[in-house]
């Protein structure tokens, strides 16, 4: 099968047309094309992310299954449920939303990853998603513990279709907090879903599993014609994951 080729600002082909597990790279559904906001709002609203390594063309990706995080699926483990408590406790930590995305999405890309030499997340998408970032549609959330950023993560959201993208942490835990945070946040202003991609153990100990593509184009299609929210982080959004602080043991 011929890998459709495209030049800059040329649309991208129909996601269901991603090549399948017969064919030699499943999930793959074009090259070439560009990186400009316009091109990214377009592949995010049809299911579709850029993915490619150094010396590659951009390569554009639709997975069958894909990878989710359904918000109320999310696993906290009883050890997560204790950092998150001493976190949203301490007058020292707090969740920043979109404070320093530059920081943040700079970090992920030096983060080193199990079986992974380099990154994904060259010096042109990084300057592609932080254009996306001042357009309104890429965000980060961040952990900061005593006033140093210590891990966190970026997402490309329109209106209430949220896709994640990638995490980093420098303290212990401080990339699955961001991630609790995240969660608390969709489910208080009511966004079911985040996409994560691709299938990992990590995501799947979290709570994420697969899901057909017809049907999360199906919910990315509804989603993204919904009223986005305000993307800033309020402490009380921890109530969404954790117990009052009137219904907690003495």
């Amino acid at each position: 099968m011929q890998l459709p080729w495209l030049a800059p600002g040329d649309p991208l082909p129909d996601a269901a047309m991603a090549w399948g597990e017969s064919d030699p790279v499943p999930g793959l559904l074009a090259a070439g094309g560009g990186l400009d906001v316009a091109s990214l709002l377009q592949a995010y609203s049809h299911g579709i992310f850029p993915w490619f390594s150094e010396g590659q063309p951009i390569l554009w990706w639709s997975p069958d299954p894909r990878m989710v995080l359904e918000a109320d699926r999310f696993r906290l483990h009883r050890s997560l449920r204790r950092t998150l408590l001493r976190f949203a406790a301490a007058p020292d930590c707090e969740i920043r939303i979109d404070h320093d995305f530059e920081m943040v999405i700079q970090a992920c890309s030096e983060a080193p990853r199990v079986g992974q030499n380099g990154t994904w997340i060259l010096p042109e998408m990084v300057q592609a998603y932080t254009g996306l970032h001042q357009a309104g549609h890429a965000h980060s959330v961040e952990t900061w513990i005593g006033g140093e950023l210590a891990g966190g993560l970026y997402c490309v959201a329109i209106g209430r279709a949220v896709f994640g993208e990638s995490m980093f942490a420098r303290r212990p835990d401080a990339s699955k907090i961001a991630l609790a945070a995240l969660v608390a946040f969709c489910r208080h202003h009511g966004i079911g879903m985040i996409d994560c991609q691709q299938n990992t153990s990590h995501l799947a100990s979290l709570g994420a599993r697969e899901m057909p593509r017809a049907r999360f184009l199906s919910h990315v299609a509804g989603a993204r014609r919904l009223s986005g929210p305000s993307w800033r982080f309020d402490p009380v959004y921890w109530s969404e994951l954790l117990p009052t602080r009137s219904s907690r043991p003495t």
